[in-house]
C-alpha cells in the first residue's frame, strides 16, 4: 500500500477489534443459552409427547420430567429416546449446570412389562444427574399385582441404577412433589401446554441461530473490510465503495428483521412470565433472561459493526477524493511542465524584427494559454484546503501538493515574466536598429535627390545644408547613445545575432555619415564662393524627388521605363557645358514615379548608388509582392471557408480553390519566408543578389505550376467573376481591382527579376561576382522559356500517355516539315506532297512530338492556341543531318535508320541552330550512358574505334539496323552535313554520302 492508502494499523483498527470483541461475547452467551440438539432433531417424538417439560420443580429444585402414558413407547428406538432425553435435560443444564432431575413415570394405564422395559430404558439413556424416578403403576388390580410382585424382585436391580419408587395412586405422588409444581393431569395446579411450550422453544432456538448467523456475517464483512486491498483505480475503489454500501445496507436490514422478531419473542416471555408466579414460572423467567441478554449483545455488536463501517466507509471516501486529487495533480503538473516546455523553446530574441513579433505573439498566446491553466490549478489548490479542513487522514501529503502546485504557477508565471521582459527589450532594441537603419537609408536617398542645379547658387547650397543639418537633428536617439551604451542597456538580451546586428547598423551609420560630411564640406566650400552653374547633358524639367517607395497597381505597364541620367566628369576636367569628355549613366526602371533631375558626381560613387538603387528597388517590391500575395490569400481564399460568407459563395465554386488558386500558397510561403528574407541580407552588397538567386532557383520552378494552371484559373474567373463573393472580399480588402488582376501577378513578378538582374548587371562589370549575376539572369530567362514552354505543352490534345513521361520540354516552336517514308507506295505520296505541312514540334528530353496548332475562330473563342498530336519520335532513335542542300534553313531528323525523313524547315538559321544544339546534347547525353554500360564489357569495348576526326556522335539502340552496320548499335556522326555508320574497325558511308 503506498502513501496514499487510509489504512493505519492501531488507530483504524480499533473499531475492527471492538467488533471481534463483541462478536465473541454474542457468541459465548450463544453458547449458554443454546443446545447441541435442536428441536428440529426431536421435534416429532416431541409433538407425540413421549416426554416433556412441565417446568415444575421437586425438592432441592430438580427438575420434572414428565414421561404420560404412551402406547408406541416400546417401538422408540432407543437413538431416538436417548436424544429426546439429552433435549430435555440440556435445556435446564445450560442454565443450571449441575441441575438434578426427576421423572415422572405415568403407566396407570399399562402392564409391568411395559413399566420394567421404560425402567430399563430410562436406565440406560437418561445423560443427567437422576435424583428419582417416580412410578404411578397401573391401577388395575392385575396389573398392580403383577407390578408389585414383579418390583418386588427386581427393586434390587433398579435400584442399584436410579432410585425408583413406585406410587400407588397420585396422592402418593403429592408426598414427593408440591401441588403447585405438578399439572393438572397429576392433581396438580401448573399450567402447561405443550404446544404453546413447543411453539416458544421452537421460536428460542431459531432466534439464536439467527443471531448466531448475524454474528458470522458481521464478523466476517468486518474482516473483508479490515483486510480489503486498495486498488490505485478510481473506478476500482468507486465500485468497492458501491459493494461495500450494498453489503452494509442488507446487514443492516437482516439485523433489524432478528432485532424486530428478538423483541417480540421477549414481549411474548414478559406476557408469560408476568401472568404465572415467579416460583411456578421459573424456567420462563430464565428464557426472558436469556432473550433480553442476547437482543442487548446483538445491539452491542451492530453499534460496534457501525462504528467500525463508518470509519472505514469515510476513509474510503477520503482515499477516493486523495486518488481523484492525485489524479488531478498530476495532470495538472504535466500540464504546467508542457507549458514551461513551451516556453522554454521560445526564443529571447529573433534574428528580425518580424521573428521577434512572431515570438512575441507565440508568447502572447501561451500566457492567455497559461493563465487558463493556472486558473484551474488555483482551483485545485482550493479543493485541497477544503479536504485539509475537512480533517481528511492524509492532510499532510495534500497540503504539500498544495504548496507544489502554488509554487510551480509562481515559477512559471516568473519565467513568463521573464520572457516578456526580454522580448520587449528585444523587440524594442531591433526597432531601434530598424529605424535607425533606415534613418540611414533616408539620409543616403537625401544625398542622392538634392538635385546638383541647386547647389551652384549660394542660396541652394546654404538651403541643401540645412536640409542635412534638419535630417541629422532627426537622428534616432540609438545612434546618438552610440554602440557602447547600447550594448550596456541591452546586455540582458544580447546574441552575436543581435550584436552583429548593432555592429552592422552602425557600421552602416559611420559610412552614411561619412557621406553626409562630405557632402556638408562640398556644400560649405560651394556656400562660401558663387560656382558658376554646370551645363547639364540633357537638359529636363524640374521633377519633384524620386519617391523612396513606388507601389505598383495590378495593371502596372511593366515595359514602360523611366531614366535616371547621371553625368558624370572625368577627373582634372572642368565641367563645361558640352563637354565630350563627360560619361553619361541611365538607370532604366521599369515603373512610373516622380524622378529627380541629374546631377553630377564621382564615377566610382555613382555606381554604388545605382547599384543600391536597384537593390533598393528589388526589395521593396518584393515587400509588396508578399503582402499583396498574403492579402489575396487571406481576402480572398481563406474566406472560401468562412461561414458567413457561404452563401454568397455558388456551390459549384465550393470545392474548386485549388483550380482558381493554383499553388499561389505555396509561392507566397517561399518568398515571404525564405527569399525576401535572402534579399534583404543583400542590401549593403548588391552583387550578392546573384548567388540568392542561383541558390533558390529550383524554388521558382513553382511558377512552371502555377502558369500551367492559369488558364484553367482564367476559365474559372471568367465563369464567376460576378459572384457576389469576390465583390463582397473585394469591398473588404478596399481593392480598386478585381481578383483576376491580382492573380497576374505572380507572372509579372516573374518578368521583373530578369529586368532588375539586366539592371544590375549593367553597373556592376569589374565586380567579383558578376558572373554570378550573369548566371542568376540566365538562369531567370531560362525560367521564362521554360514557363512559356509548358504553357504551350499543357495545350497538347489527343496524346495517349503521360506527357511527363517524356521529360521536361527543351524547346518548341512552328516549322514547315516534309516527311518522306522507304517504302514504295507511301514513298511516291509523300513525294508528292509539294506543299510543306506546318507543324508545332516539341522537344522533350526522351521524344520529339508532331503537332497541328489550332485556334477556336468565333466571338467566345479562347485566344490561347491549341495543339492536336500528330506524330511521336523517340529520341533513342533519332538521326539527324545538319544541312540541307537548298536551303540553309532546312535540316533532317530521321528516324530507325532513315525508314522516316523529316525534312525541317526552320523560320530562321538561328532558330535552327538552337534546334540542332539542344538535339545534339540529347543524342551526346545517350551516347555517353550507352559507353558507360559498354565499358562493362572488354570485348565490345575493344571493337569500337571512333575517328578523332568526328566532332559529334549520338548513340541509339538500332530499331532499324542499316545495312553492314554493327548490330544493335549505330554511331551516327554529325560533320559537313555527312552522315557516317560506323561498325568494328570498318566504317562504310551511305549512299548520300558517296554521291556527295
Amino acid at each position: 500500500m503506498d502513501s496514499t492508502s487510509p489504512l493505519e494499523p492501531e488507530k483504524d483498527m480499533e473499531g475492527y477489534y471492538n467488533l471481534l470483541q463483541a462478536g465473541s461475547e454474542l457468541e459465548n452467551t450463544l453458547q449458554q443459552v443454546t443446545v447441541p440438539v435442536s428441536m428440529q432433531e426431536v421435534a416429532g417424538y416431541i409433538e407425540k409427547q413421549v416426554a416433556y417439560l412441565s417446568g415444575g420443580r421437586g425438592e432441592d429444585s430438580s427438575v420434572i420430567i414428565t414421561l404420560p402414558e404412551c402406547s408406541a413407547f416400546s417401538d422408540i428406538p432407543e437413538e431416538a429416546l436417548a436424544k429426546v432425553l439429552s433435549y430435555l435435560t440440556l435445556i435446564p443444564r445450560t442454565r443450571q449446570p449441575g441441575v438434578k432431575f426427576i421423572i415422572i413415570l405415568d403407566r396407570r394405564l399399562d402392564t409391568w412389562a411395559s413399566i420394567k422395559t421404560a425402567l430399563a430404558r430410562i436406565a440406560a439413556s437418561f445423560p443427567g444427574n437422576l435424583h428419582l424416578v417416580l412410578v404411578l403403576r397401573p391401577t388395575s388390580f392385575f396389573q398392580r399385582t403383577v407390578t408389585d410382585l414383579g418390583f418386588r424382585f427386581s427393586q434390587d436391580d433398579f435400584m442399584l441404577r436410579m432410585p425408583v419408587v413406585m406410587l400407588s395412586s397420585v396422592t402418593d405422588l403429592l408426598r414427593y412433589i408440591d401441588e403447585n409444581q405438578l399439572t393438572s393431569e397429576f392433581g396438580g395446579t401448573l399450567d402447561y401446554c405443550h404446544s404453546d411450550w413447543i411453539v416458544l422453544r421452537t421460536a428460542i432456538e431459531s432466534f439464536a441461530v439467527m443471531v448466531k448467523d448475524i454474528a458470522q456475517m458481521l464478523q466476517a464483512f468486518g474482516t473483508e473490510l479490515a483486510e480489503t486491498q486498495l486498488s490505485e483505480e478510481c473506478s476500482a475503489v468507486e465500485f468497492l465503495l458501491l459493494s461495500h454500501t450494498e453489503k452494509y445496507r442488507r446487514l443492516k436490514d437482516a439485523i433489524r428483521s432478528v432485532m424486530r422478531e428478538g423483541w417480540q419473542l421477549l414481549s411474548n416471555l414478559e406476557t408469560s412470565r408476568k401472568e404465572g408466579d415467579a416460583d411456578t414460572r421459573w424456567d420462563m423467567t430464565q428464557d426472558w433472561d436469556t432473550m433480553q441478554r442476547l437482543l442487548a449483545q446483538l445491539t452491542d455488536m451492530e453499534m460496534a459493526f457501525d462504528g467500525f463501517f463508518d470509519k472505514h466507509h469515510l476513509k474510503l471516501q477520503q482515499y477516493l477524493q486523495l486518488l481523484r486529487y492525485e489524479h488531478s495533480y498530476q495532470e495538472m503538473e504535466c500540464s504546467l511542465e508542457k507549458i514551461r516546455a513551451q516556453e522554454r523553446k521560445i526564443s529571447i530574441t529573433g534574428e528580425t524584427l518580424s521573428q521577434t513579433e512572431q515570438c512575441v505573439r507565440e508568447l502572447d498566446s501561451l500566457e492567455k494559454h497559461a493563465q487558463e491553466e493556472m486558473s484551474q490549478a488555483q482551483v485545485l489548490i482550493l479543493h485541497g484546503h477544503q479536504l485539509a479542513a475537512g480533517h481528511h487522514y492524509a492532510m499532510a501529503l495534500i497540503i504539500q501538493r498544495c504548496n507544489e502546485l502554488r509554487h510551480q504557477c509562481d515559477t512559471l508565471t516568473s519565467a513568463l515574466n521573464t520572457k516578456r521582459n526580454s522580448l520587449t527589450q528585444a523587440q524594442t532594441l531591433l526597432r531601434c536598429l530598424q529605424e535607425a537603419l533606415r534613418w540611414c537609408d533616408d539620409g543616403a536617398y537625401l544625398l542622392a535627390n538634392q538635385q546638383v542645379d541647386k547647389f551652384q547658387s549660394k542660396e541652394g547650397a546654404q538651403a541643401a545644408l540645412r536640409d542635412i543639418e534638419k535630417f541629422q537633428e532627426a537622428a534616432p536617439p540609438l545612434l546618438v547613445a552610440g554602440e557602447d551604451v547600447l550594448f550596456l542597456e541591452y546586455e540582458s538580451v544580447l546574441t552575436p545575432c543581435l550584436q552583429a546586428h548593432i555592429e552592422k547598423t552602425f557600421q552602416k551609420h559611420s559610412s552614411v555619415q561619412a557621406l553626409i560630411q562630405s557632402r556638408q564640406n562640398c556644400l560649405r566650400k560651394m556656400a562660401d564662393k558663387h560656382v558658376r552653374p554646370i551645363q547639364l547633358v540633357v537638359p529636363r524639367a524640374e521633377n519633384p524627388p524620386r519617391a523612396k517607395s513606388p507601389l505598383f497597381s495590378p495593371k502596372h505597364d511593366f515595359n514602360s521605363s523611366l531614366k535616371f541620367t547621371f553625368d558624370l566628369p572625368l577627373p582634372g576636367k572642368r565641367t563645361s557645358r558640352k563637354s565630350p569628355n563627360s560619361r553619361k549613366i541611365e538607370v532604366i526602371h521599369d515603373y512610373q514615379t516622380a524622378s529627380s533631375l541629374p546631377y553630377s558626381m564621382d564615377g566610382e560613387d555613382a555606381t554604388d548608388l545605382l547599384k543600391r538603387h536597384v537593390i533598393k528597388e528589388l526589395i521593396e517590391t518584393e515587400r509588396i509582392y508578399v503582402e499583396e500575395l498574403l492579402a489575396v490569400l487571406l481576402g480572398y481564399r481563406a474566406e472560401m471557408d468562412n461561414p458567413s460568407l457561404a452563401p454568397l459563395l455558388p456551390t459549384s465554386l465550393r470545392n474548386k480553390r485549388d483550380v482558381l488558386f493554383g499553388n499561389l500558397p505555396d509561392i507566397y510561403n517561399f518568398h515571404s519566408s525564405v527569399f525576401l528574407q535572402d534579399l534583404e541580407s543583400c542590401l549593403e552588397s548588391p552583387e550578392a543578389v546573384g548567388a540568392c538567386f542561383l541558390e533558390r532557383k529550383d524554388h521558382f520552378h513553382l511558377y512552371e505550376c502555377y502558369c500551367q494552371n492559369k488558364p484553367r484559373s482564367d476559365s474559372l474567373w471568367r465563369q464567376f467573376s460576378d459572384c457576389p463573393f469576390f465583390q463582397e472580399c473585394q469591398k473588404k480588402l478596399e481593392h480598386k481591382l478585381a481578383l483576376d488582376s491580382y492573380l497576374l501577378k505572380p507572372v509579372q513578378r516573374l518578368t521583373k527579376y530578369q529586368l532588375l538582374l539586366k539592371e544590375l548587371l549593367k553597373y556592376s562589370s569589374g565586380c567579383e561576382r558578376v558572373s554570378e549575376l550573369q548566371g542568376a539572369l540566365e538562369a531567370m530567362l531560362d525560367l521564362l522559356k521554360s514557363v512559356n514552354d509548358s504553357m504551350h505543352q499543357i495545350a497538347i490534345t489527343g496524346y495517349e500517355g503521360d506527357l511527363n513521361n517524356l521529360g521536361r520540354v527543351l524547346m518548341q516552336g512552328s516549322f514547315s516539315v516534309w516527311i518522306s517514308h522507304k517504302k514504295g507506295p507511301t514513298r511516291v505520296k509523300e513525294l508528292a506532297r509539294f506543299k510543306p505541312m506546318q507543324r508545332h514540334l516539341f522537344l522533350h528530353e526522351h521524344a520529339l512530338l508532331f503537332c497541328k496548332r489550332r485556334e477556336d475562330q468565333g466571338e467566345n473563342a479562347d485566344k490561347t492556341p491549341s495543339y492536336s498530336f500528330k506524330h511521336c519520335l523517340k529520341m533513342s532513335a533519332v538521326g539527324i543531318t545538319e544541312n540541307v542542300k537548298g536551303d540553309v534553313k532546312k535540316f533532317e531528323i530521321w528516324y530507325s535508320g532513315r525508314e522516316e525523313v523529316y525534312v525541317i524547315q526552320a523560320p530562321s538559321v538561328e532558330v535552327k541552330i538552337a534546334w540542332l544544339n539542344e538535339i545534339r546534347k540529347i543524342l551526346t547525353n545517350q551516347q555517353k550512358q550507352l559507353k558507360e554500360e559498354l565499358c562493362h564489357s572488354a570485348a565490345v569495348s575493344e571493337q569500337i574505334q571512333v575517328s578523332p576526326s568526328l566532332s559529334v556522335r549520338a548513340v541509339r539502340p538500332s530499331g532499324g539496323v542499316l545495312k553492314g552496320c554493327l548490330p544493335r548499335l549505330d554511331l551516327v556522326s554529325l560533320s559537313g552535313g555527312v552522315c557516317v555508320c560506323l561498325r568494328a574497325r570498318s566504317p562504310c558511308l551511305t549512299r548520300s554520302s558517296q554521291r556527295q
